[in-house]
């Protein structure tokens, strides 16, 4: 796992891209943007949390995580992304977890409606 510090308000481009011993990140909510293949091929990424003052997550942020197993967004609104961003992850079969309320919108926002189950915790 990693922890990202407070301070830090973006993740850069391919920063942990191919890192093949992540198992689950969190990243905080002093984060604003996520950058394109910053988590790409992480092979053994399991869980993502992602922080609700993210408003911008770059092209194949997660793609090719095939093992991801939990995504947790905290942002109220769904971020506005590409369908790349989680090229080769099956999130069909994945439930998303959301802040109480933000349910429906999610399940209306483009790719977050495609995983499988939209809940709140």
């Amino acid at each position: 796992s990693v922890t990202i510090g407070n301070s830090v308000t973006s993740i850069g481009d391919d920063a942990f891209a191919g890192c093949s011993s992540l198992a689950s990140v969190t990243i905080p909510n002093s984060v604003i943007a996520i950058g394109e293949a910053a988590f790409n091929e992480c092979s053994s990424l399991i869980s993502v949390t992602i922080g609700n003052s993210v408003t911008s997550i770059g092209d194949h942020a997660f793609a090719s995580c095939r093992k991801l197993t939990s995504v947790t967004n905290l942002s109220a609104t769904p971020q506005s992304i590409q369908s790349h961003v989680f090229f080769d992850v099956p999130i069909s079969r994945l439930a998303l977890k959301v802040p109480a309320g933000s349910v429906t919108a999610y399940q209306e926002a483009p790719v977050w409606k495609d995983f499988g189950k939209i809940e709140a915790p």
